[in-house]
């Protein structure tokens, strides 16, 4: 659940986000059959608001709601008088232990009217004996139910209180970025520069009173983005303000424990650490914690080890499996920063003295954090811990460590070398931020044209994925002209790395200047052919994320003796098949796909997908692409799985296998969204949008494009905007929307300045010339069919001749037409690809129909609506069923025929997405669950869901799941 606040003179507004939905059904809940909910969170996440939140949305009865006591005492039943009297029930609490049942029968009674609605903020401030009734009185709601809604909320950087403990809780999430943004625009009217609005957003981690305490520490020209951001951003003053209170009275042991456990967790960059190691740091930093070896009993549900001889744990730690974490990471961010510069000294050379491995990246950092001025020996030492090969270490403790020794390092050549490389770890580790921050300080000092041209090679790369490709089109530039004179190799890189952002923008002629390095190609045209058929939208990106540096070396920079001649191999292969010399393209191209296919680099698979896709060869980029992902997730790269995902998606989309594409779609735009590539999840959106369209689900197609159309207008994508322009008129057609698609698809297509990408646009043709044709439009279409001939004659894409073919059917005289559908229906034989297939099937069937060739018809259009339904292509089966209706025949099957009204058949009349919701739903998904596993918004799911119940007549997530669990015995299929 994500909580939102804002600023000003009254209390903060708990404002829901996306939250709203799951805010409802919780409230529902309470109203209808009553229940407990204890809503906890870290400190600064906005309990107090949610509540006010809850009691004024609340509007079916009574609201109790009884604020804050900071002024906590420990008169008996002081709270519970406190809670009686706002409620107007000047009822005698007894002394006698019965207050509990007390409590219970006057919420009963106060709820047999309407419903009641009970809030209690921070009732562990309340005196034990109102917590002892509140408990039990709030035991007996939740096991009878009824009308008593009880929200009780409790601080989650402690244990709950033992009298309420066992009650379903509640856990008030962090804000998402995108909420975490809208809130600093909310406060600052929109005027933060949106660098600075970002490095606020990342710094908060989520916690809406962070954020507000970061942004009210700015001067009006920080947020501007005029004066220098200071550093820390996040300093003890700031933290004290938002968790300092959970921190008074802490005894000095445990005061021990918390900064050992802080700066154990610091080096490795993991939540928790190695409780031995702490215990043993702690005692030689001198600091009061004694902590027994011995095992204790374990405590229910996990294996621990007690932590102290002399007392019990701190409650802000939790002890599993042996080790320790804070259970609010706010509140270790402020232990370890209000702690003094000495302290944190003797903790970081504790720690550092009882590790086993002395030399290591963890010992290394822990060392570093001792010592106050350059230390070239011990930087020297950290960066090459950080570059060893053999070390399991994964980016985040790889790029602490080149960091600090940048840090320690005086020379200014080597400094900006080591920010450089702790740059690439941070875009391997799926922070771009954090790596453009390093960048920058990396070119903050003179540094050699070498090593300026390596920094900005990686600037290019992470602009590529997560900013204005323009600009990551001039950072390679600049890359290629500092490193030409130095490294070649380097030099090739960052030139494909400039083609691939000009591939993005859409600007064919930069994209050739930047493949050109070395003068023309051998018989090279004189002008570029109109149109370039390049490759297709599977290709979009072909120049390589490893050739471009989007997808860094591993620790030690080394790939191979052979990088430098496939860099030059994809190059020309590029610029070949972009003057539509594909007889030049073939050779250095297989020679990519061939030595990728040999490698194991995640690196090289992507660069020969990328290859295969140019070649047209579907097979070997769908092979690469999924070694790619293996070798991406073995390595724990963050920044190459959500490309490799992505080249997977397009290359089943390419294959005619439109669900496939979706589902590694799904999962690439998680990854991308984790990895901070906006720009890589806009294409995993238009790619999803894409096979929505052919699923027929409207509003995810929207949904979809619209995302995608968002990011790629900011950054300049061009090819991810066609693609997303492409997938929305697909929609229309087929829903039978021939009109709005020939609108919506002509200047995409068409000659002129708002003609697509260059390499997508193409690919829309068939579609417009259906849309023309059904319209009675057809002489729009005739000059582009001439241009998709041009393309199809290439062999990159198997499906386009038989396209091709039914276009010309489309367009021609009754006496030519027969002839084609039938050599295009023929062509399809020869390739995979049931949609496509289908649709000539379809438009064949339509035609004969209205010549009377009744019988002919009826075959067509029965083999086009089983085509549809194997490939779940639902408004396209529809058509298909519709004419075989009007030919006088009953269209069978499961989708589009006329299923059972009752039973698991009920199932068959869903779409697609619907019965993944259906299937999510039935599990005990709840609708926030459902839509972060699909990758959609909870108001689509809430609007698929309210559409699977009307469809299937039944009222209730119960209902539901009887009936998926009744399909599933009987063998439906789901």
């Amino acid at each position: 659940m994500t909580g939102q606040t804002t600023p000003g003179s009254a209390p903060l507004r708990y404002r829901p986000g996306p939250a709203r939905q799951e805010i409802a059904e919780l409230l529902d809940g309470l109203r209808a059959d009553g229940g407990v909910r204890v809503v906890t969170g870290e400190p600064g996440c906005g309990r107090t608001a949610f509540l006010e939140f809850a009691a004024r949305s609340f509007r079916a009865g009574p609201v109790w709601h009884v604020r804050a006591d900071p002024a906590r005492t420990e008169q008996p039943h002081r709270g519970l008088r406190t809670l009686l009297r706002a409620a107007g029930r000047p009822v005698r609490v007894p002394g006698d232990g019965t207050a509990g049942e007390v409590l219970l029968d006057v919420l009963c009674a106060a709820a047999a009217a309407s419903p009641l609605l009970v809030c209690v903020d921070d009732v562990h401030l309340w005196d034990t004996a109102s917590r002892a009734a509140l408990g039990h009185a709030a035991a007996g709601v939740h096991a009878a139910g009824g009308r008593v809604g009880l929200l009780l909320s409790a601080p989650g950087h402690r244990p709950v209180d033992r009298e309420v403990a066992g009650l379903p809780v509640v856990r008030i999430a962090p804000l998402t970025p995108g909420d975490a943004a809208g809130l600093v625009d909310d406060v600052t009217d929109g005027t933060v520069d949106p660098a600075v609005r970002e490095e606020l957003v990342t710094e908060a981690e989520g916690n809406p009173a962070l954020l507000l305490a970061l942004v009210r520490r700015l001067s009006p020209a920080q947020l501007r983005g005029r004066r220098a951001l200071p550093r820390p951003l996040a300093d003890a003053e700031v933290l004290t303000a938002v968790a300092g209170g959970c921190l008074t009275g802490v005894p000095a042991d445990h005061a021990g424990l918390l900064l050992a456990t802080a700066a154990a967790a610091r080096a490795t960059g993991e939540p928790d650490a190695d409780a031995d190691l702490v215990r043993r740091a702690a005692e030689k930093a001198g600091e009061r914690a004694a902590v027994p070896a011995a095992e204790a009993a374990p405590s229910a549900g996990a294996r621990t080890r007690a932590p102290y001889a002399a007392g019990p744990l701190p409650e802000t730690l939790a002890l599993v499996d042996g080790r320790l974490r804070f259970r609010s990471a706010l509140l270790g961010r402020a232990v370890y920063a209000t702690a003094s510069p000495e302290r944190r000294r003797a903790v970081h050379h504790a720690l550092a003295g009882s590790l086993a491995d002395p030399h290591g990246v963890p010992a290394l950092l822990h060392r570093s954090w001792t010592v106050t001025g350059p230390a070239p020996a011990l930087a020297a030492e950290l960066a090459a811990a950080a570059a060893d090969p053999a070390s399991a270490l994964p980016p985040g403790p790889r790029r602490a460590a080149y960091t600090r020794a940048a840090e320690l390092t005086p020379d200014d050549a080597e400094r900006a070398h080591r920010y450089t490389a702790a740059a690439r770890q941070a875009l391997l580790a799926g922070d771009p931020p954090e790596a453009l921050r390093l960048l920058d300080a990396a070119r903050s000092r003179p540094a050699p044209a070498p090593v300026r041209g390596g920094a900005e090679l990686l600037r290019g790369a992470v602009l590529l994925a997560d900013g204005p490709v323009d600009d990551a089109r001039e950072s390679f530039l600049l890359a290629a002209g500092l490193l030409a004179g130095h490294s070649r190799e380097e030099a090739g890189a960052a030139g494909l790395g400039a083609a691939d952002a000009a591939w993005a923008a859409g600007d064919m002629a930069a994209c050739l200047r930047a493949l050109a390095p070395d003068g023309p190609l051998p018989h090279e045209p004189a002008r570029v052919l109109t149109p370039v058929p390049a490759a297709v939208a599977a290709v979009a990106r072909a120049a390589d994320a490893s050739a471009t540096g989007t997808a860094p070396p591993g620790p030690t920079g080394s790939t191979g003796p052979s990088r430098s001649a496939l860099l030059r191999d994809h190059r020309d292969g590029m610029r070949a098949v972009l003057l539509g010399r594909f007889d030049l393209a073939a050779a250095p191209l297989r020679r990519v796909v061939e030595r990728g296919l040999s490698a194991d680099e995640p690196e090289r698979l992507l660069r020969s997908a990328a290859a295969a896709l140019l070649l047209g060869d579907v097979t070997a980029a769908r092979r690469t692409g999924a070694r790619a992902l293996a070798a991406a997730r073995t390595a724990g790269s963050a920044a190459l799985e959500p490309r490799a995902l992505e080249y997977l998606a397009y290359a089943e989309l390419r294959a005619g296998r439109h669900q496939l594409a979706r589902t590694h779609a799904e999962e690439g735009l998680r990854t991308a969204r984790r990895a901070g590539q906006r720009n890589t999840a806009a294409h995993h959106h238009a790619v999803l949008a894409l096979a929505a369209s052919i699923e027929g689900e409207r509003e995810l197609v929207a949904e979809h494009a619209t995302a995608a159309l968002r990011t790629a207008r900011r950054h300049g994508l061009a090819q991810a905007a066609t693609l997303a322009q492409w997938a929305l008129a697909r929609a229309d057609l087929g829903a039978g929307r021939s009109r709005e698609a020939a609108d919506r698809l002509g200047p995409l297509v068409r000659p002129g300045a708002r003609r697509g990408h260059f390499a997508v646009w193409m690919l829309a043709v068939p579609c417009f010339v259906e849309a023309s044709a059904l319209v009675g439009r057809p002489e729009q279409a005739r000059t582009v069919v001439e241009d998709f001939a041009l393309w199809a004659g290439c062999g990159a894409d198997p499906q386009a001749p038989a396209q091709l073919l039914r276009c010309r059917a489309l367009l021609a005289a009754p006496e030519a037409a027969d002839e084609l559908y039938l050599r295009a229906l023929d062509r399809h034989e020869e390739t995979a690809g049931e949609f496509e297939r289908a649709r000539t099937e379809l438009l064949y069937g339509k035609w004969l129909r209205r010549r009377r060739r009744l019988g002919e018809a009826r075959a067509r259009l029965g083999e086009a609506l089983m085509g549809f339904e194997r490939c779940g292509a639902h408004p396209w089966g529809q058509q298909a069923a519709a004419e075989l209706r009007a030919n006088g025949a009953a269209p069978g099957g499961t989708g589009t025929g006329h299923p059972s009204r009752s039973g698991p058949g009920r199932l068959s009349r869903l779409t697609p997405q619907q019965l993944r919701i259906a299937r999510c739903v039935a599990e005990g998904a709840t609708n926030r669950e459902v839509a972060l596993r699909l990758s959609v918004s909870t108001r689509t799911v809430d609007y698929h869901l309210r559409n699977v119940f009307a469809t299937l007549g039944v009222r209730s997530r119960v209902e539901l799941a009887r009936l998926v669990q009744q399909a599933e015995k009987t063998g439906a299929q789901l």
